[in-house]
């Protein structure tokens, strides 16, 4: 957090260094300052690659207390966009008990965050330029602990589908706009700003699997009490984002420096390039965006939205049903719940490490290979031995989620331009949740009917298969620019 905050500092002092100018539209545009023509190019330090010194425009920069408050407000966030699916998992047997509850319907009920994330996550964009990301990410805040808070006190399987859909909507928006608030509000500093995101994550992911349980007993044993308590984290990050509600929300430099746009130079990250749109920047300010790139013609598009789709699938069935597997084999429901803990903790390191060094690789078929291997390793020892090596199947499985980030870089290394990331980031994970759909449903109907674990297993160690196969297709080194410019 110290480099950061250096970095905060000189992002804020950078903006005194912009003189500001009247543009034609009555709007205030960031000009060089005098004498500046000597020094290094704007939006770069003198090794060339952009720097947090030029991001700043004028009167708008931000000071330094409000960009450590949105840091703070994008980690509690991310601590959120996962204990209501977690929790959940953790006490799965007794919400079904307690809702008479078949083993289908639980299927159906850990399959709901993939058709959430499908059918609320592409609403996120047009509402985000309607409202403001920083309003979006709010209302989706508020939504999560409404939803959390009133779901274990519905009294039937309808309602607590219904009300978890609501938390879910809430996450699922969220989930589209941190990456887009991200690149908006640090350009110069995307890489660590989303590992310091995706740490969040992960690390609440691990928290409620490792607490539900405990705190659940601790409150006698009430279910309804156990999940209702993760409310209180959703309205303590509401709380930050209120600043950025509305104008307040709006990150500097939205607009093209009017010199720089009339003598052709080369605009900063923040700027954008022609064709990309900067969130937040005022319709008629865009740039139009580039045409020909048809992103359902390529082949790079696909494999990757079919390797988004199957590593959710096996995610979102680990997190619903890691804990019920090991309690049917005789674990606690305690040490079960710390065991999807630790599964989900790994992420926490491997989401810093495995991005960075997937970049430096020009293909990412390996890392895929291996990521791959562990999950079927680890569904073997659950097989064979679930309670007696239940601590290296919850390390392995661990590993093979951390097929999520190695997705997300991808994204960013096939396309080259900022309208060819947004078209590739909306089609692979929209499509890719599609796909993800009938997983976590699937296997609960396969639990209910064949009565045990075999089946189930067998399904997700097949699903590795083509996952993998998908992943080394879009591992390739290429971009979906240069296969529309090929016509494949």
């Amino acid at each position: 957090m110290g480099l950061m905050a250096g970095e905060e500092s000189r992002t804020v002092a950078s903006t005194t260094a912009c003189a500001t100018a009247p543009a034609s539209d009555g709007t205030e545009t960031c000009e060089r300052p005098a004498g500046g023509t000597d020094g290094p190019e704007p939006g770069h330090r003198e090794g060339g690659a952009p720097g947090a010194d030029d991001r700043g425009a004028g009167r708008s920069g931000p000071r330094v207390w409000t960009v450590r408050l949105l840091v703070v407000g994008i980690v509690l966030a991310a601590l959120n966009l996962r204990p209501a699916i977690v929790s959940l998992g953790a006490l799965l047997e007794e919400v079904r008990t307690g809702l008479g509850m078949s083993g289908t319907v639980a299927g159906l009920l850990t399959s709901l965050p993939s058709l959430c994330f499908a059918v609320f996550g592409v609403t996120a964009p047009r509402l985000a330029r309607r409202f403001g990301p920083g309003a979006v990410v709010c209302a989706g805040l508020t939504a999560i602990g409404a939803g959390l808070l009133i779901r274990p006190f519905t009294g039937s399987t309808a309602g607590f589908l219904a009300v978890s859909a609501l938390a879910l909507m809430g996450i699922a928006v969220s989930n589209v706009l941190m990456p887009v608030i991200v690149k908006q509000w640090f350009p110069d500093r995307v890489g660590s700003m989303t590992g310091l995101y995706s740490m969040a994550l992960a690390l609440g992911t691990a928290l409620a699997a490792a607490v539900t349980v405990p705190v659940t007993e601790a409150l006698g044993g009430n279910w309804e009490s156990g999940l209702a308590l993760w409310s209180a984290l959703a309205a303590a990050a509401v709380l930050p984002w209120l600043l950025f509600v509305g104008e307040r929300g709006r990150a500097p430099a939205e607009r093209t420096p009017a010199r720089e746009r009339n003598r052709g130079e080369r605009r900063t990250p923040e700027e954008g390039t022609p064709g990309e749109r900067v969130p937040g920047q005022h319709p008629s300010r865009e740039q139009a965006p580039a045409p020909g790139l048809r992103i359902t013609r390529s082949r790079t598009a696909w494999a990757l939205a079919v390797f988004f789709g199957l590593q959710a699938t096996a995610a979102y069935i680990t997190m619903g049903w890691m804990a019920q597997i090991f309690r049917d084999a005789g674990v606690p429901a305690s040490t079960a719940g710390l065991l999807l803990a630790l599964t989900m903790v790994m992420g926490v390191p491997l989401a810093f490490v495995i991005p960075r060094v997937a970049a430096r690789l020009p293909r990412q078929g390996p890392i895929v290979v291996v990521l791959g291997m562990s999950g079927l390793a680890g569904y073997a020892g659950l097989y064979f031995a679930p309670a007696a090596g239940a601590l290296v199947w919850a390390l392995l499985l661990g590993i093979a989620n951390c097929a999520f980030p190695l997705a997300l870089t991808m994204v960013g290394m096939r396309a080259r331009s900022g309208e060819g990331v947004a078209k590739l980031s909306a089609f692979a994970q929209s499509t890719g949740y599609l796909i993800s759909l009938p997983g976590p449903l699937l296997v609960g109907v396969l639990y209910q009917h064949s009565g045990g674990w075999g089946l189930p297993l067998a399904l997700m160690s097949a699903l590795l298969i083509p996952q993998m196969a998908a992943g080394v297709l879009a591992g390739r080194a290429r971009t979906v620019e240069e296969e529309a410019a090929a016509g494949r």
